[in-house]
């Protein structure tokens, strides 16, 4: 029976508001995600800004996983553009055929927002 999240992963109290935007993914030779952070309140504040994946449907994991995060402390009113490295190991499931860590090959969905229920960005990014 699925039962809905009290607290979900990353809540908080703030005495701020923040909102996401601007969500860019690029996967040269590592996957990066690059949005901006804006503090909407009246108060300073700082935020946890949370990087999810959902791994390609072949991989049968669940759906979403944490694979980065950072703190963003804001002024009033202030916004910054963020961007983290997503270390592929956090992308990759365990092959127990090699007995080792595998990329899969597909679709992988980037979330970011302010907790694991609060996900307002989001981007497709294909690996091979």
């Amino acid at each position: 029976e699925k039962k809905p999240v009290l607290f979900p992963f990353g809540f908080g109290l703030s005495y701020t508001s923040y909102k996401y935007s601007g969500l860019q993914v690029t996967s040269d030779k590592s996957v990066k995600a690059t949005f901006t952070v804006s503090n909407t309140g009246a108060r300073a504040g700082v935020e946890i800004a949370q990087i999810y994946a959902a791994l390609p449907t072949s991989a049968q994991e669940p759906p979403k996983r944490l694979v980065g995060f950072t703190r963003v402390k804001l002024n009033a009113g202030e916004k910054k553009t963020v961007t983290l490295d997503i270390d592929p190991k956090y992308l990759s499931i365990f092959d127990e055929q090699k007995d080792g860590w595998a990329l899969l090959p597909g679709d992988y969905t980037i979330l970011v927002g302010g907790s694991s229920q609060s996900l307002p960005l989001k981007a497709a990014v294909s690996l091979k």
